[in-house]
């Protein structure tokens, strides 16, 4: 079964078209959020600490994983946000708790992230392994 090069140019087309939104999504999260420019600067402070300290390949594995739970978090919680706004746009308790516990979901990613940065960078700030 051939696939015709006009199928092929649509799938690729649809992709571009996916990412095109997917990098939008990232430019609202980054100029609409200030808690997203602090996760910034964080995750760039978190990069030149490891270029520095020069951790272990899976060491660095997790300070990735940890980093990028910080943003998935981040961005759920704007998406949420958003859409709370839009559906909701007087106050309403109920789509406060809704924010609040989007916004918890960021903060434990944010606590998990530094215990991350602790465990790895402790050792190697203490002259350890």
């Amino acid at each position: 079964m051939a696939i015709s090069g006009a199928r092929i140019g649509r799938f690729l087309r649809h992709r571009a078209t996916s990412f095109g939104c997917a990098f939008r999504g990232l430019r609202i999260l980054l100029s609409g959020q200030t808690n997203a420019r602090i996760h910034a600067v964080a995750t760039l402070l978190v990069l030149l600490v490891a270029c520095w300290l020069r951790p272990r390949v899976v060491e660095c594995g997790l300070l990735v994983a940890a980093v990028t739970a910080v943003w998935v978090a981040e961005a759920l919680n704007t998406a949420v946000e958003l859409l709370t706004n839009l559906v909701s746009p007087e106050y309403r308790p109920l789509a406060g708790q809704v924010k609040d516990v989007a916004a918890g979901a960021v903060l434990l990613a944010a606590l998990g992230s530094v215990v991350t940065a602790v465990l790895v960078f402790g050792p190697l700030l203490r002259g350890g392994l």
